[in-house]
């Protein structure tokens, strides 16, 4: 994370859509990651779209779904219209059928974590969620903590290792 913040900071960037990119470019790379429960069945998504929440002036939250199948330059501009283009329907409403191909973001930038444990509905989805928290020094290197939730049936500790080192190959290929 200390070269990417550095990265970051040097061309002005937004942070939440830079990790954003990264976390949907990774997740995407594990198969496992895009497997969902349906009908008893396991089904898997060629490519899954990010879904987080925008929040409005008013407290509120609307949704945005962003496809990370872009280049990094070509995504960042493209996401940051896809959030104002949300704000502007201000909705929380989701087709039934979408949900399933989607990896549920989320960030609590106010403060770093060492576990972290999302809501879920009963019964519980089998939709990834992945968060990040803020930014810390430890050691003169910048750490980010990222909690992965995940339906165990379908991921274990071994697919999500792989993710964290898909996240690393991300974050490198964009700050070269």
């Amino acid at each position: 994370m200390t070269a990417l913040l550095a990265f970051i900071r040097a061309k002005k960037l937004p942070f939440f859509l830079t990790i954003c990119y990264c976390v949907s470019r990774a997740a995407n790379q594990v198969s496992e990651f895009k497997q969902r429960i349906l009908n008893n069945q396991i089904v898997e998504y060629d490519y899954c779209l990010t879904s987080h929440t925008v929040a409005l002036s008013d407290g509120t939250y609307c949704y945005c779904d962003l496809d990370s199948n872009l280049s990094f330059d070509d995504y960042i501009s493209y996401a940051a219209k896809e959030q104002e283009k949300a704000k502007q329907q201000n909705s929380i409403n989701e087709e039934e059928d979408d949900i399933l191909g989607k990896i549920f973001i989320s960030t609590i930038p106010w403060i770093s974590y060492t576990a972290l444990i999302n809501p879920t509905p009963v019964p519980a989805d089998s939709n990834p969620r992945i968060t990040w928290g803020k930014y810390f020094m430890q050691n003169n290197k910048v750490l980010l903590p990222i909690s992965v939730l995940c339906h165990h049936a379908l991921i274990d500790g071994l697919h999500i290792s792989k993710f964290y080192e898909f996240l690393d190959k991300e974050i490198i290929t964009i700050i070269r």
